[in-house]
């Protein structure tokens, strides 16, 4: 890696490291008590924010948690009992709100990952997990970033939601190799 590729990545941990440090850590507790109280869950998340959201729920299906990513065509409706789990920054875009908006309405629990708690994802969330960044039209909070629009914000997702995966491991007495048999093994 040539040297100016190593600084950027330094600098590039260095502000994730300082993200999460921000975290209010009883938010992602609750966010873990929702996750154990409920019988399924399912995730949503647009652009980036969605692949991180998906990265989580393949690490919840290893667990052999019940899962489900909104928009699959194997994802069956969501009930009264069940948890819906939004990754948004900005907690405004539209057709994650009305992901939102639907589930309230059926019953189920919610919860928002974002940068704005105040948004209307946070305004309808049981639970919200507030991570400092920048949104994609990168209005910061209380996080300066050098990277583009909500880099550090998914990036610091994807940390903060594989650390609740360790937290959910160790409430359950799980080992990564039980894990690993829920692999893909079809390859």
């Amino acid at each position: 890696m040539s040297a100016i590729m190593f600084k950027q990545a330094a600098v590039i941990a260095s502000e994730i490291a300082d993200s999460v440090e921000k975290i209010d850590g009883t938010q992602v507790e609750a966010l873990i008590e929702r996750i154990l109280k409920s019988e399924a869950v399912f995730v949503a998340g647009s652009g980036r924010s969605g692949l991180m959201i998906r990265a989580f729920a393949m690490r919840l299906m290893q667990m052999g948690h019940r899962v489900h990513v909104v928009g699959d065509t194997v994802t069956p409706a969501i009930g009264a009992r069940d948890l819906l789990i939004i990754g948004s920054g900005s907690g405004e875009t539209q057709s994650l709100v009305a992901m939102a908006q639907k589930a309230k309405q059926i019953g189920s629990s919610l919860a928002a990952i974002t940068i704005k708690p105040e948004s209307r994802i946070g305004a309808l969330a049981d639970v919200v997990v507030q991570l400092p960044g920048a949104t994609k039209d990168q209005q910061q909070d209380f996080l300066t970033t050098v990277q583009p629009m909500a880099s550090l914000f998914e990036q610091t997702m994807l940390v903060v939601l594989d650390a609740a995966i360790l937290r959910l491991m160790e409430k359950s007495d799980q080992q990564s190799d039980r894990m690993f048999g829920l692999h893909a093994n079809l390859e």
